[in-house]
């Protein structure tokens, strides 16, 4: 009987069809290795077809992120935060529960949407911004959490509309307050501007500092033809620690038409583009 060796090194003669002898001896004695190999080519090609047939079974990759559904969220999401705060008049109307789902709101807007990267479009901060919420206002001062005038009662004192306009190439950045000024009776009320100027610059990605530099305030009405006034500085060594003239906030959220900041002192604001 041929060893098995012998036949290893020579594959081609299992196959030979030269003797039919030998290839009735090696039916006899080795039919596995007879019915495996009988048909190599054809073997080959149903190994091959298999093989293809398995990659076409593959679970396709997954699809991009629906980019318009994204889109669509936000805008949803921008008109709820938008709504919640429309009737706290800037938030000095607001309640403790107030406060809670505007943060709540603004905190979900923020999730999904994009972390803000300004150091690479800082155009995003460029214009004239309305302010329309502040939770630092729910204070009853118009300096928020830090000291300011209060209003109603005590003091005379009606907040108007406030507005910061960012000019990105001169890093210029003015927070503009309407106020209206009670006067004794039967003079008519004084409507000012007050214009708070500043100086900003970009913390990292998203962070803005900005340093004060000057008040101005400008009549209004009967009284517009009147030249600005500005307001004398006061001397840095008489400013109280809680009132070093400059501040820090966060940009959470901006697009084309609205702006979320988040200030150092945890105060929300909400700004649409004027």
């Amino acid at each position: 009987m041929a060893s098995l060796s012998c036949l290893l090194e020579a594959p081609t003669s299992i196959f030979s069809s030269s003797s039919t002898k030998n290839s009735l001896l090696l039916r006899k004695e080795f039919p596995f290795l007879v019915k495996v190999n009988r048909h190599p080519q054809r073997k080959r090609s149903f190994v091959l077809k298999s093989a293809v047939d398995e990659v076409s079974v593959l679970d396709p990759p997954p699809p991009p992120p629906n980019q318009d559904a994204k889109t669509e969220l936000i805008a949803s999401l921008k008109i709820k935060l938008l709504s919640i705060v429309s009737g706290l008049n800037r938030g000095l109307a607001a309640s403790e529960d107030d406060l809670q789902k505007a943060d709540a709101a603004a905190k979900e807007l923020e999730a999904v949407a994009k972390p803000v990267d300004l150091s690479t479009n800082l155009d995003k901060l460029q214009g004239r911004w309305k302010l329309i919420y502040s939770s630092a206002f729910s204070s009853r001062t118009l300096g928020g959490s830090r000291p300011g005038p209060p209003t109603g009662r005590l003091l005379p004192i009606t907040l108007g509309q406030v507005f910061q306009r960012i000019d990105v190439l001169s890093k210029d950045f003015d927070n503009i307050v309407e106020l209206e000024l009670g006067a004794p009776w039967p003079l008519p009320p004084v409507e000012v501007t007050a214009t708070l100027a500043h100086k900003f610059e970009l913390l990292g990605s998203a962070k803005i500092k900005i340093t004060f530099e000057k008040t101005t305030v400008k009549t209004k009405g009967n009284l517009s033809q009147l030249p600005p006034l500005e307001v004398p500085r006061i001397p840095d060594a008489l400013r109280p620690p809680s009132n070093t003239g400059s501040g820090e906030f966060e940009v959470t959220f901006v697009d084309a038409d609205t702006r979320i900041t988040r200030g150092d002192r945890g105060e929300l604001r909400v700004f649409v583009i004027s």
